[in-house]
């Protein structure tokens, strides 16, 4: 009989090959010599005959050893009678077998776990030359990535890279490892690729990527970690407080974490003096209180008292000289300066609209008053794209998802060499006007007879010649004029089959609200055209185009008109007389669409990031109802496409050289206009249409005989 206080030797069982239980030497209970022996046996190296499937699909349990072991010994008080030790020893041997089976993944995984150990101090020892650690989480990533690859260098050449690319991370977690790994595999997948070379010079609607306004991501900035973070979970339509609030903050944030960067505001290392055109170090606006001297800081022009204006920051606001706002003021630019004097003070800005809740960068002195007199105000500076993208360790800001290298390259070369790439883009399509409908069915004809088709159509509202509010009660005739358009693209077979055609909705039609941002067009009104034009693509105002490698926004609102009568002080006239250029550098020194005040253009709180332009486009499209215009920006392409129902006017885009080349479609054969049409290679355009540049040529509404 075998008592579980006994003194005894556990033997081999010899029924069992090879087993090689340890034996006791000094009494113990049965429960702690059998767990003993079991963890004895399962550290040794156990050869099993090859026929015997140890990863579980002999019937044995994919359970814990020790909870097998605890479990018989929990239930079983090792009394018996005769036979007690059969008994014993045969259950004991049930569960040695299963030891067998499960030690070689033991060993197996012993055997990895060695390999990943050495592999996970070399990769350790990679990121100490680098000057950085990596948590042991970052480390398995790394590792799981190596995994990827079968060469014997692989440690050496994609590890390197990736190690290198964390060099330059803000944050060096799993989260990032696994952003960086998975582009690289990206990269190497399409390296490998072997391609058909069929209609490499075509540019298909898999290559072109319409983001909704509501799908956009939304990033913060964190000023302590100062890195982007995603926000997670829902973002409800109807924001609280807290949302309003956010979303100033999150704008002033964005701006100040760009002016940090900047090398004329950053604190030089061993300078502290300040120069009209040298370093310039931001001081926060509580600090103010106290101090003697110039200053700079940064704030939101804020009207906290009626006719009293403020800069407000994070930390606190102030008032601001109230010549500043009623001052007649010029603009500085690439240091040359032109100076107005005013009331005994000097006054010199940027170009551009200033606005309520616009956010500036101003020189001044605090009076005695508890006032800031302004002595220079202007914008904050433009960031890059590239160093932006640089900053953002690879967020996905923009929506359109993140490419490899090697996939930018390709539709790099695609754009350059696409004999498809123009992007028709046009305005104000008035579906209830019978002239501007034979206007729209002379440009599709045009088109149709090209050599080769655009690969886009832009058709942005408004839609209907009167505004689509409460007094409108036609939405049964808009919804078969929708039709009507239908139609009249599918009567052109070859833009029906190559071009992709997006509707965007204007600031009068039919919608919930005038609120920014706008979903796209109700599916009643859209409904038969959508049975004529099965690929028509309907979005929301603004929404983002990804052409390939370019990044494309589309904005249709009145902005220049609204941007005017809520300025706070003249625009200056040294650098530009142009309002359309002032409201291009105000809307991406602002990084924002629409830096109007919510009570002249409400938004919705929670999706403010929609309208951000950060970081900077290609080509932003603002479709206005003024003159049609085209401007090149750092880089920058921007253009308005004109009301097409009023004059005629539209714009081609030339994605291979980022230009816009503004047209108008008269319905005239005066002779006059032959001579100023641009000589060009569309011929059969030509023939169709009369096309001229309207810079050289009076508009339709200043010549109303032709």
């Amino acid at each position: 009989m075998l008592s579980a206080s006994s003194s005894y030797h556990l033997v081999p069982f010899l029924g069992t090959p090879c087993l090689n239980l340890v034996k006791l030497s000094q009494p113990l209970n049965a429960l702690a010599a059998f767990r003993v022996s079991v963890h004895h046996f399962c550290s040794e190296t156990v050869t099993v005959d090859q026929n015997f499937d140890c990863d579980g699909r002999s019937g044995i349990e994919d359970e814990s050893l020790e909870s097998d072991v605890d479990k018989f010994c929990e239930t079983n008080d090792f009394v018996s009678e005769e036979g007690g030790y059969v008994w014993f020893v045969v259950h004991v041997t049930q569960i040695l077998t299963k030891a067998t089976a499960k030690c070689l993944g033991f060993s197996k995984r012993n055997t990895h776990r060695e390999m990943s150990s050495s592999t996970r101090k070399k990769v350790q020892k990679k990121c100490k030359i680098r000057g950085y650690t990596l948590e042991l989480d970052a480390v398995d990533e790394i590792l799981s990535f190596e995994s990827e690859f079968n060469n014997d260098s692989a440690l050496d050449d994609p590890v390197d890279i990736l190690l290198d690319l964390l060099v330059t991370q803000p944050i060096k977690d799993k989260e990032t490892v696994h952003r960086i790994a998975t582009r690289i595999l990206g990269a190497d997948a399409a390296i490998n690729e072997t391609p058909d070379g069929d209609g490499d010079d075509v540019i298909r609607a898999s290559d072109l990527l319409i983001v909704d306004a509501f799908k956009v991501p939304k990033f913060r900035y964190d000023p302590i970690k100062k890195v982007f973070y995603k926000h997670t979970g829902s973002l409800p339509m109807h924001g609280d407080a807290f949302s309003k609030a956010a979303l100033y903050k999150d704008r002033f944030l964005l701006l100040s974490q760009m002016l940090s960067r900047h090398k004329d505001f950053s604190k030089p290392a061993f300078d502290s003096e300040l120069s009209d055109f040298g370093r310039c170090e931001i001081s926060p606006i509580q600090s103010l209180i106290g101090q003697t001297g110039r200053r700079w800081v940064m704030g939101l022009i804020s009207q906290l008292e009626d006719g009293h204006f403020y800069l407000e920051d994070l930390s606190a606001s102030v008032m601001a000289m109230p010549e500043l706002i009623k001052a007649r003021v010029e603009v500085q630019s690439n240091q040359k300066h032109e100076i107005i004097i005013f009331l005994d003070n000097i006054y010199k800005i940027t170009a551009g609209f200033f606005v309520e809740n616009t956010i500036v960068v101003a020189e001044g002195e605090m009076l005695l008053e508890g006032v800031f007199q302004v002595f220079n105000c202007g914008f904050p500076p433009l960031e890059g794209r590239d160093k932006s993208l640089q900053f953002l360790a690879g967020h996905d800001s923009f929506g359109s998802g993140t490419l490899t290298e090697q996939e930018t390259l390709r539709l790099a070369k695609l754009e350059r060499e696409a004999v498809n790439g123009n992007v028709v883009i046009l305005s104000d399509i008035w579906l209830d006007n019978e002239e501007a409908m034979g206007k729209l069915e002379r440009v599709l004809d045009a088109f149709e007879n090209e050599d080769f088709v655009p690969c886009l159509f832009v058709l942005m509202g408004n839609f209907c010649s009167h505004p689509c509010n409460l007094g409108f009660h036609s939405f049964s005739n808009l919804r078969s004029q929708f039709g009507k358009l239908g139609q009249m693209i599918a009567a052109h077979p070859r833009l029906k089959e190559g071009s992709c055609f997006l509707f965007i909705p204007g600031p009068d039609d039919a919608g919930p609200s005038t609120v920014l941002p706008r979903p796209s067009l109700p599916k009643y009104l859209r409904e038969e055209l959508q049975n004529h034009i099965p690929n028509a693509i309907f979005s929301s105002n603004p929404c983002r185009m990804k052409f390939c490698s370019q990044e494309v926004v589309f904005f249709r609102q009145d902005l220049l008109y609204r941007m005017r009568r809520s300025c706070l002080m003249p625009p200056s006239t040294e650098e530009t007389t142009d309002d359309f250029e002032h409201l291009v550098a105000t809307i991406t020194h602002q990084c924002h669409l629409c830096p109007l005040p919510l009570i002249v253009q409400p938004i919705i709180w929670n999706y403010d990031h929609s309208l951000y332009l950060y970081p900077t486009p290609h080509t932003i499209v603002l479709g206005d109802r003024s003159e049609q215009k085209a401007f090149k920006y750092t880089g920058i392409t921007c253009f308005n496409p004109g009301s097409f129902s009023s004059d005629g006017a539209f714009v081609v885009y030339r994605p291979d050289n980022q230009e816009a080349q503004p047209i108008a479609c008269h319905y005239c054969d005066n002779p006059e206009y032959h001579a100023l049409l641009p000589q060009r290679d569309h011929n059969c355009l030509q023939h169709h249409l009369k096309i001229f540049d309207k810079k050289n040529v009076p508009s339709w509404n200043s010549n109303p005989e032709v």
